[in-house]
């Protein structure tokens, strides 16, 4: 929010008398009124304006798109479409404008309105890097004795493959194991059989398991 009020307070002085009004984590608007006005908003917070917004003006682009997260672009393509959808329509002078590369593929399917167009996109990609949901991933974070112990256990199918390990907060571990989309009940299984394992051992160390986790390094 702190980034939505020195815009706020920029735009407030660079458009004198015109009223700035912001809507993110310290107060969060639903509605403002079809009266002149320039209304700064945190992604997720933006309020709907009575007639449509005028023009919609989508900025910082890149603190979306560079997140760590493998649906950093498909949520940015979501929420641009949702803010650009409070626009006017364009019969009646509405305007969406980004500030990004316009060679990137959100940006793209944004500029033609396409969002199948980049979905479609998006999922050659994924299939082709063997990452979901063309594939599954299940992540085990825990201490490494607890991770080793729990793939030791469990009966995992001939084709997983075991990722890894990355470093993960303080001293634990990542690893990951990919399976094809169609063994993922499989894996699934042999998983909480191990967990059971460890269980009935009284493991006092935990392994903590995500399936698909959106950050996958």
């Amino acid at each position: 929010m702190t980034g939505a009020r020195r815009t706020a307070e920029e735009l407030g002085r660079a458009f004198a008398g015109v009223p700035v009004k912001t809507s993110g984590r310290d107060e969060i608007l639903d509605t403002v009124p079809g009266t002149a006005a320039l209304v700064v908003a945190t992604p997720g917070a933006e309020p709907v304006a009575e007639g449509g917004y005028g023009a919609v003006l989508l900025l910082d682009s890149w603190a979306l798109l560079s997140r760590a997260d493998l649906r950093a672009a498909e949520e940015t393509m979501r929420r641009w479409l949702s803010a650009a959808a409070l626009a006017r329509p364009a019969k009646q002078g509405g305007r969406v404008v980004v500030v990004a590369d316009g060679s990137l593929a959100p940006v793209q399917a944004l500029l033609r309105w396409d969002p199948g167009w980049f979905a479609s996109r998006e999922l050659a990609e994924r299939r082709e890097l063997g990452f979901p949901p063309a594939a599954r991933f299940v992540s085990l974070t825990g201490r490494t004795e607890a991770v080793n112990e729990l793939l030791e256990v469990a009966q995992l199918p001939d084709v997983a493959e075991i990722l890894g390990p990355v470093p993960a907060a303080e001293d634990q571990e990542r690893m990951l194991v990919r399976v094809p989309r169609g063994r993922a009940a499989e894996l699934a299984r042999a998983l909480h059989q191990a967990a059971g394992v460890r269980s009935a051992k009284r493991a006092s160390l935990p392994v903590r398991v995500q399936v698909d986790p959106a950050e996958l390094l």
